[in-house]
């Protein structure tokens, strides 16, 4: 069991704005999963990876394969108020679920 959370590289965010980006996508696709796989994945551990993708366009066809996985994905948008001057897609959260499901959608991005 994991989560993986996917970033947009091409936003070049300083660390606290990506930070904060990634902690808003692990929690609201928490937020959004079965009880049973939040249980099954505090039990393991709650692993969190976080790899990258170079585009908006890049993270939604991801978002779209995952959906059709029934992975459950929560995607993030600053409103635009601090580093970004209008609202912008940053990142992307999938899971928790089993790594064998998710590495299907994201198997082959590189972790940031």
């Amino acid at each position: 069991m994991k989560q993986l959370i996917v970033v947009r590289k091409d936003l070049k965010m300083p660390v606290g704005k990506l930070a904060a980006q990634v902690a808003h996508a692990s929690v609201d696709a928490v937020l959004n999963s079965s009880k049973s796989n939040i249980e099954s994945w505090k039990k393991a551990g709650s692993k969190k990876v976080v790899v990258y993708v170079n585009s908006k366009e890049e993270l939604f066809v991801l978002q779209r394969k995952a959906k059709t996985l029934k992975l459950v994905t929560a995607v993030i948008r600053d409103a635009g108020r601090t580093f970004f001057k209008i609202p912008t897609v940053t990142c992307l959260g999938i899971g928790p679920d089993s790594d064998e499901k998710i590495d299907k959608v994201t198997g082959n991005l590189k972790m940031l």
